[in-house]
């Protein structure tokens, strides 16, 4: 038994962090999908302050998504609390990451009114909105439009720039 535990920690150590492309596939069908929501919170577990600073906004993300599946209302808070605080962490290290802002905008935007974490929308909405042309990435380009052209926080105007 000794062993298993060894070898797991090992790997847990050892692993490496989940390709992004996958991750942020797989973030689009988590949205109400429990079985997808838990398989990204297993993917990027190991994810941490010192990698990637997109993949932590998304385990950030996951986290907070997580708490709609917590059965105790302390599970779900925590969740909530430490899925925010990545995502914050995230904008602060870069912000001017136009995916991150987009994950902080599609968290904030559907999280429940009362925990009051929507405070970032019009900034990052207008991040968004001014920054998207000049995302070299098409990829990048391709997640943000498809985020904006189903947000209910941009109007039809806003979304024929995209």
């Amino acid at each position: 038994m000794k062993g298993l535990l060894l070898i797991g920690l090992f790997i847990s150590f050892f692993a490496t962090p989940p390709e992004l492309t996958k991750v942020r596939s797989d973030y689009v069908l988590a949205a109400g999908n429990k079985e997808i929501t838990y398989k990204l919170y297993e993917e990027l577990s190991t994810v941490t302050k010192n990698d990637n600073k997109v993949l932590l906004a998304y385990r950030g993300a996951v986290l907070t998504m997580m708490a709609k599946y917590a059965k105790k209302k302390n599970n779900k808070k925590e969740f909530f609390k430490e899925g925010a605080e990545l995502i914050e962490y995230a904008v602060t290290a870069k912000p001017d990451n136009i995916e991150i802002r987009v994950i902080r905008m599609s968290i904030q935007e559907n999280s429940p009114k009362f925990l009051k974490y929507n405070k970032n929308i019009p900034e990052d909405k207008e991040f968004i909105l001014t920054n998207y042309k000049s995302t070299s990435s098409k990829t990048i380009r391709n997640f943000v439009k498809a985020y904006v052209l189903d947000s209910k926080g941009f109007n039809a105007s806003e979304k024929e720039i995209f």
